[in-house]
Protein backbone atom coordinates (compact mmCIF):
# COMPACT_ATOMS: atom_id res chain seq x y z
CA UNK A 1 0.00 0.00 0.00
CA UNK A 2 1.57 3.39 -1.06
CA UNK A 3 1.20 6.09 1.25
CA UNK A 4 1.44 9.82 -0.16
CA UNK A 5 3.35 12.62 1.87
CA UNK A 6 0.83 15.03 -0.55
CA UNK A 7 -1.85 17.19 1.49
CA UNK A 8 -4.55 19.28 0.16
CA UNK A 9 -4.30 22.64 0.50
CA UNK A 10 -7.02 25.22 1.83
CA UNK A 11 -5.37 28.28 0.16
CA UNK A 12 -6.26 29.36 -3.37
CA UNK A 13 -3.97 28.12 -6.36
CA UNK A 14 -1.62 31.27 -7.68
CA UNK A 15 -3.85 33.86 -6.06
CA UNK A 16 -2.43 37.01 -4.79
CA UNK A 17 -5.40 38.26 -2.65
CA UNK A 18 -6.07 39.27 0.37
CA UNK A 19 -8.68 36.08 1.84
CA UNK A 20 -10.74 36.27 5.07
CA UNK A 21 -12.02 33.91 7.54
CA UNK A 22 -14.33 34.26 10.58
CA UNK A 23 -14.27 32.77 14.01
CA UNK A 24 -17.62 31.92 15.14
CA UNK A 25 -19.21 31.21 18.78
CA UNK A 26 -21.62 28.33 18.51
CA UNK A 27 -21.64 28.55 22.35
CA UNK A 28 -21.27 25.43 24.56
CA UNK A 29 -17.08 25.80 23.33
CA UNK A 30 -18.23 25.26 19.84
CA UNK A 31 -15.74 28.06 17.94
CA UNK A 32 -15.04 27.25 14.43
CA UNK A 33 -13.43 29.18 11.93
CA UNK A 34 -16.87 28.82 9.15
CA UNK A 35 -16.15 27.23 5.95
CA UNK A 36 -16.57 29.81 3.26
CA UNK A 37 -16.17 29.37 -0.67
CA UNK A 38 -12.89 30.94 -2.28
CA UNK A 39 -14.85 33.38 -4.41
CA UNK A 40 -16.63 35.16 -1.02
CA UNK A 41 -13.34 34.84 0.93
CA UNK A 42 -12.68 38.74 0.48
CA UNK A 43 -13.60 41.55 2.35
CA UNK A 44 -16.51 42.74 1.04
CA UNK A 45 -18.20 38.97 1.18
CA UNK A 46 -17.31 38.72 4.60
CA UNK A 47 -19.19 42.28 5.68
CA UNK A 48 -22.08 41.57 3.98
CA UNK A 49 -21.84 37.97 5.33
CA UNK A 50 -22.09 39.56 8.96
CA UNK A 51 -24.63 41.79 8.12
CA UNK A 52 -27.36 39.34 6.50
CA UNK A 53 -27.13 37.47 9.12
CA UNK A 54 -24.73 34.47 8.34
CA UNK A 55 -22.64 34.39 11.16
CA UNK A 56 -24.33 33.57 14.62
CA UNK A 57 -22.05 35.30 16.90
CA UNK A 58 -18.25 36.39 15.49
CA UNK A 59 -15.22 36.49 17.55
CA UNK A 60 -12.74 37.40 15.59
CA UNK A 61 -11.89 37.73 11.91
CA UNK A 62 -8.47 37.10 10.70
CA UNK A 63 -6.95 37.89 7.44
CA UNK A 64 -4.17 36.51 5.23
CA UNK A 65 -2.20 36.74 2.04
CA UNK A 66 0.06 33.96 1.55
CA UNK A 67 1.52 35.45 -1.06
CA UNK A 68 3.08 37.97 0.43
CA UNK A 69 3.34 35.87 3.58
CA UNK A 70 0.65 38.32 6.16
CA UNK A 71 -1.68 37.13 8.68
CA UNK A 72 -3.41 39.74 11.19
CA UNK A 73 -6.75 40.19 13.12
CA UNK A 74 -8.34 42.56 11.18
CA UNK A 75 -11.50 42.41 13.35
CA UNK A 76 -11.55 45.92 14.12
CA UNK A 77 -11.39 47.26 10.54
CA UNK A 78 -14.36 45.20 9.93
CA UNK A 79 -16.12 45.86 13.21
CA UNK A 80 -15.80 49.74 12.18
CA UNK A 81 -17.01 48.94 8.38
CA UNK A 82 -19.91 46.89 9.85
CA UNK A 83 -20.72 50.50 11.57
CA UNK A 84 -19.89 52.67 9.01
CA UNK A 85 -22.35 50.82 6.78
CA UNK A 86 -25.31 50.49 9.49
CA UNK A 87 -24.65 54.57 9.93
CA UNK A 88 -24.94 55.14 6.32
CA UNK A 89 -28.48 52.93 6.49
CA UNK A 90 -29.40 54.46 9.05
CA UNK A 91 -30.53 51.55 10.91
CA UNK A 92 -28.97 49.90 14.05
CA UNK A 93 -26.38 48.02 14.43
CA UNK A 94 -28.38 43.96 14.20
CA UNK A 95 -28.04 42.26 17.62
CA UNK A 96 -26.32 39.47 16.82
CA UNK A 97 -23.24 41.94 15.54
CA UNK A 98 -23.43 44.11 18.80
CA UNK A 99 -20.81 42.17 21.11
CA UNK A 100 -18.39 41.73 18.16
CA UNK A 101 -18.60 45.97 16.92
CA UNK A 102 -18.81 46.71 20.73
CA UNK A 103 -15.34 44.39 21.55
CA UNK A 104 -13.31 45.91 18.68
CA UNK A 105 -14.69 49.65 17.53
CA UNK A 106 -13.69 50.63 21.01
CA UNK A 107 -16.91 53.38 20.44
CA UNK A 108 -18.58 52.11 23.62
CA UNK A 109 -16.84 52.31 26.08
CA UNK A 110 -17.54 54.09 29.37
CA UNK A 111 -16.20 57.94 28.58
CA UNK A 112 -17.54 60.46 30.68
CA UNK A 113 -16.58 63.66 29.52
CA UNK A 114 -15.74 66.65 31.92
CA UNK A 115 -18.76 68.83 32.83
CA UNK A 116 -18.62 72.41 34.20
CA UNK A 117 -19.79 71.97 38.11
CA UNK A 118 -21.56 75.21 39.25
CA UNK A 119 -23.05 75.92 42.86
CA UNK A 120 -26.12 77.23 42.31
CA UNK A 121 -26.56 79.87 45.77
CA UNK A 122 -30.28 78.96 47.64
CA UNK A 123 -32.80 80.82 46.89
Amino acid sequence: MRHSAWTPSIVPNNDDRNVYIVLDDFGDNHRVFRETDVERADLEAVVMAMLEGEYRNPLRVVGFNTAEGWSQDVSADVAHEVRQRCDLQMRDVPFYLEDFVARYEGRFHDVQLPLPMRLVPPI
